[in-house]
């Protein structure tokens, strides 16, 4: 069966992992008190969000996010979490936001005086900053007695990410992104990097793979993940490492190999230089025993 479990990280702000690794869809049914705001983000796989007794649904694809937020009635979590499908859910009282956020009401649409008693329905992307602490809150190794802060730290992260203004104000009416196109062909390219990561094509390559020019593949990457294609890459690269050095089945040169270093010493540099220690100390540090 999948598993859920449950984090207080305070009163009125809970955080949920969802983890689905078997072959079978996982249900879970759960009450939401009214005046409760709902942050849903996909991690892998699919899940559907449930409602009015199945008369209404929801989908929350990988790299998705859900926010939902009915101050009239009460929005119960019926999800259905396919096969394969992480989620987390992050379930925060409007009181305690509003707290957080009270100088950015205005910047904060359904916060605003406006909307303050209106339902409130947002899907967005998330972003490469968000989904490095996604993942972290599925892979971590600290004593069940911090575990706790831990957990509360991340959870103010994430709400900071997501409401994170980054555009770039020169390029707010930048007419690249209203072309839907252009943004699956910016995905694909994504997928490309990541696919081959140990040998990633070079940027004209991949422009011409995906059918851009050079410059809106530079322009568009930076708008739609917030870093350069190989900003992106580096830091995907260095998160895929760490999991793999999670996972005990590899040692240092073997995870600097899976990811395209031919030398131990390049591989340890860079890892030194994203999470300032180098991967023998890390293992140590989640492995004493190491």
């Amino acid at each position: 069966m999948g598993s859920q479990e449950e984090i207080k990280i305070e009163e009125d702000f809970i955080l949920i992992r969802f983890q689905n690794d078997t072959n079978e869809v996982f249900r879970v049914e759960r009450p939401i008190n009214q005046g409760l705001i709902q942050f849903h983000f996909g991690i892998k796989g699919k899940a559907k969000f449930i409602f009015n007794q199945g008369n209404y649904a929801l989908d929350l694809k990988e790299e998705k996010s859900l926010l939902l937020y009915n101050p009239q009635k009460e929005l119960p979590l019926n999800l259905e979490l396919a096969p394969n499908s992480w989620v987390i859910s992050v379930i925060i009282s409007i009181k305690k936001f509003h707290a957080l956020f009270s100088s950015e009401a205005d910047y904060i649409t359904f916060l605003s005086e406006d909307n303050k008693d209106k339902k409130y329905y947002n899907e967005g992307n998330i972003n490469p900053s968000m989904a490095i602490v996604l993942s972290q809150l599925f892979h971590f190794n600290l004593h069940p007695s911090i575990k706790n802060l831990y957990y509360k730290g991340k959870g103010y992260e994430l709400l900071s990410l997501y409401f994170n203004r980054t555009e770039d104000p020169n390029a707010e009416q930048c007419p690249f992104l209203i072309d839907e196109d252009n943004v699956l062909k910016i995905r694909k390219a994504k997928d490309i990097v990541i696919a081959n990561m140990a040998e990633p094509p070079g940027l004209q390559e991949l422009a011409d793979q995906v059918g851009l020019n050079l410059k809106k593949l530079k322009m568009g990457f930076k708008q739609i993940y917030g870093d350069t294609v190989y900003g992106f890459l580096f830091d995907y690269k260095m998160d895929f490492a760490r999991k793999l050095l999670d996972s005990g089945s590899y040692n240092v040169n073997e995870v600097g190999l899976k990811i395209g270093y031919s030398t131990g010493s390049h591989f340890i540099a860079a890892f030194k230089k994203k999470y300032a220690t180098t991967p023998k100390k890390y293992l140590m540090s989640i492995n004493p025993n190491t």
